[in-house]
């Protein structure tokens, strides 16, 4: 019974949120505009400030497992390689492929780690997500670009791609907040409360806004590829990358971190970026609404396993 409640207070602060955002919507106090710009803001300036403040807060120069880096880069990397693979056996459009391929391995590590990990092992213990955040959001994005733009016939100017990546405000914020972390750099009260209360705004207004786009028609030609990416992302991906986790020594807030980096829904950027390329952007904001909808059950079910277990 403890491990159901830690479980459900884990998961259901997180799904509250979307379901808030869903009921906005429907009662007409979100409408399209308001959540474009609340997207953007959340996407340029909140999320930006939440991760180089929990980045500062946790102290990620003193958190740095190399090991664990390693690890959870060759990991993303391999399941990319795996996929690519099999998608190229099983599907020939290559209008499908890059958004199947980007819906299985790119997760909304961002949106969900944080709040995963926080609500898991608490805010003292963060540097590890944080860390990994810093070093896998970039390369998320990376191949990202180099997938859809594989299998677009409208190739693009990778010197502009490169460029883009890196002015990603996302790594900015990362990046930022590692450089004053090592440097052991102390900002002023005023601005360090400043910066707190901005982070603290992004989680809830993030989510709500997720949850308030779930709206989509016309699934039925798509149906086969939503289960398959929701099965493989939500429920194979996660168990077979805990369990290499766990295999090569990773226990407790590390593999939470890892666990946190795999189990979210696809990333909400994959739509935004599936528009730019002539790839199927409708099934890529279809695997966005479905795998948002069921991650919470999935997270909820994996976490009560895991805890039970003594994993977690």
């Amino acid at each position: 019974m403890e491990n159901l409640v830690f479980s459900i207070n884990v998961v259901l602060p997180i799904f509250l949120l979307m379901c808030s955002g869903t009921l906005f919507r429907k009662i007409n106090l979100f409408d399209e505009e308001f959540l474009v710009k609340a997207n953007s803001f959340a996407f340029k300036v909140l999320l930006p400030t939440h991760l180089f403040n929990n980045i500062y807060k946790s102290e990620v120069s003193d958190s740095i497992n190399i090991k664990l880096i390693l690890f959870a880069v060759s990991i993303v990397i391999a399941v990319i390689g795996i996929t690519i693979i099999i998608v190229q056996k099983f599907e020939k459009d290559n209008r499908n492929r890059g958004i199947i391929i980007q819906g299985l391995y790119r997760s909304n590590f961002v949106l969900f780690g944080v709040p995963l990990s926080l609500n898991l092992f608490g805010e003292s213990n963060l540097g590890a997500v944080t860390t990994l955040i810093a070093i896998i959001i970039p390369l998320y994005n990376f191949m990202a670009v180099i997938i859809l733009d594989w299998y677009s016939n409208d190739k693009s100017d990778y010197k502009k791609t490169v460029i883009s990546i890196i002015k990603n405000p996302l790594i900015v914020g990362c990046f930022l907040g590692i450089i004053v972390s090592v440097m052991n750099f102390k900002l002023p009260l005023f601005a360090e409360k400043t910066i707190n209360e901005v982070a603290e705004m992004a989680t809830p207004l993030a989510l709500m806004a997720l949850g308030g786009e779930i709206a989509i028609k016309g699934i039925d030609k798509n149906l086969n590829y939503i289960a398959i990416v929701s099965i493989g992302k939500l429920i194979v991906i996660p168990a077979f990358v805990v369990a290499a986790g766990y295999a090569f020594g990773f226990r407790g807030v590390e593999l939470g971190a890892l666990f946190s980096m795999t189990a979210p829904s696809c990333s909400v950027s994959s739509y935004t970026m599936a528009c730019q390329y002539e790839c199927n952007d409708e099934l890529a904001g279809q695997l966005v609404f479905f795998t948002a909808l069921f991650s919470p059950i999935t997270i909820f079910l994996f976490i009560f396993f895991l805890k039970t277990v003594g994993v977690f």
